[in-house]
Order: C-alpha cells, then structure tokens, then sequence
C-alpha cells in the first residue's frame, strides 16, 4: 500500500508549524519519528491533506533538568533519552522502562512526544507519563497550556489536545526523598506490543507505612488506565506482602475493564494484570524501603 496523496511541509520553526496547523484546520499531521503514522498513512488509515514533518525545528530537541525536575523536547529520540544519564538521575523510572519500548532500531527514529501525543493504549510513555504525574505543554498560534498527563488521555487515540495544537515539551517532577519505582511488562516476545504492562510509584514515611502510591496501566483499557482503588488501599497501611496481593487483586477486579482482541482476551488481560500489579508494587516498595534506610 502507498499513502493517499498530501501535500508536505518542512518548517524549521514552532510558529511556523504552527501557523501550518491553524491553516489546515485539522486536516494536517505532524510527522515526528513516523513510526505509527507512516504506517498508518500507508495502509490509508490515515489520510491527512498535509505532512508537516518537524524534524527540523532544533528547539524541540533537548534534554535538561531544572529546580522542578526533567524537562524533554517532544522531538527527543527514544534512544536519546534511553542513553542519557540526566535521565538516568532524574528520572530513573522513565530510564528503567525505556528498553520495554518496541525495538532499539524504532527507539532510534521514534520521538518521546511523537508517542505520547499519537496516545496508543499498548505504549510504555502515556502510562509512565501518567505514573510519574507528568505536564505537557502544548502551543497553538492563539494559546499555550500545560496539561497534567492524568488529564491528557481522553480515550483510543485520543488527547485533549485541540486539531491546531502541538505538543512542545514534557516535564517529569521530581520524585520524593523515599520514593520507589519499577515497570513491567508482559509481551508475547521482546518488542511486541504489552499484552499487559504497568508503573508503579510508591512513598514511605518516616515510619514505614505508605505515604503516596500511583500504579498505571499500559495494555487494559482506552489509554493509560490508573488503579486509584489499589493505590488507596495501600496508603496509610505497611506495605506487607499480604496489603501488596489485596492491592493488586483490586487492581485487577475493580481498578480496570479490559477488552480483547487478537493477541489476548480481556479474561487473560485481567489475570495480568494481577501478577504484574504485584510485582511492581513489590519492587517499588522495595527501593522506597531502601531509600529511607540512606
């Protein structure tokens, strides 16, 4: 299959860009890594009017950290943030889950705001966006907001970003003094799409008991999906082996409604997603505790 017919733009600036997206009223694409929407566009998926490849707009290219935390330009490679060590030190669960995404061959081209932004329900970055309590910003000709990454999913390949908006950066906060993390993810081979996957951030207080729990699913509903009846179980409570199995019971049973299709039936989704709740709550808390005894 070959792409219906477009035309195609290459600004080298944001206003440029757009300006271009403000023209075209919503019948334009913006064309980052292209992983998703040049396949797409070649089985005719998707059909837009007009290309806007951003691929030469520099300042959409970065990495840094300031007093709040991580800052990434949605134009950063995959790859890039896989490899950097401000990463690594800032925002060591994004760091961790970073090889879970499909192949090093796609890390290389694809963008981390290309796939926060296309919003696919099996990708790793919308559930860890959501788990790390990200904002993204994003920029019209006329306007430019923040939003919270819980309120940025909005349903199946969809964000609350308007036709003439782009996403610009996002920022990751930085995680408490005695937080933990941990990622996981079942696929039926390295690389593929998560049949269930899932985040977890865990906080312990100076006693022990847990402070702050956020667990994210990835791979069991339209978009990012956030276990908040699991997570309240734990809060206040020692995270015992017996509170971590309830919690991820709950998180299975309650917390989530998966659907199938023809890699996994929601029966099996579910049982998942309870083993995988399981194992990142468990090694979360662990690197809480261990953080606390430092």
């Amino acid at each position: 299959m070959k792409p219906a017919a477009f035309d195609y733009y290459a600004p080298q600036t944001q206003e440029e860009a757009l300006g271009l997206l403000a023209d075209y009223g919503g019948d334009a694409r913006l064309l980052a890594g292209g992983q998703s929407l040049v396949p797409a566009m070649n089985f005719r998926l998707a059909q837009p009017a007009a290309l806007i490849d951003i691929n030469g707009i520099d300042e959409l290219f970065f990495i840094r950290e300031d007093e709040s935390g991580l800052r990434c330009g949605a134009m950063t490679r995959q790859r890039s943030v896989e490899r950097s060590a401000l990463v690594r030190r800032a925002a060591p669960l994004l760091h961790e889950a970073m090889p879970h995404i499909a192949h090093s061959q796609i890390r290389n081209r694809g963008t981390i705001g290309g796939s926060l932004a296309h919003a696919d329900p099996a990708a790793e970055l919308p559930a860890l966006a959501v788990a790390l309590d990200a904002r993204m910003y994003v920029r019209s000709v006329t306007d430019a907001r923040w939003v919270a990454a819980r309120d940025f999913y909005v349903g199946l390949f969809t964000t609350a970003m308007l036709p003439e908006e782009m996403l610009v950066e996002v920022a990751f906060p930085t995680l408490p003094p005695g937080s933990g993390w941990a990622f996981d993810e079942v696929a039926r081979q390295h690389g593929n799409y998560a049949l269930c996957g899932a985040a977890a951030v865990v906080g312990l207080d100076g006693g022990g008991a847990v402070e702050d729990a956020r667990l994210v699913f990835l791979s069991v509903g339209e978009g990012p999906v956030e276990a908040k009846r699991a997570a309240d179980l734990l809060v206040g409570e020692r995270p015992t082996q017996t509170a971590v199995r309830a919690a991820a019971a709950t998180a299975a049973s309650q917390d989530i409604d998966p659907v199938g299709d023809i890699h996994a039936g929601p029966a099996f989704r579910r049982h998942l997603s309870r083993t995988v709740a399981e194992r990142v709550l468990s090694k979360a808390i662990e690197k809480a505790a261990e953080a606390g005894r430092h």
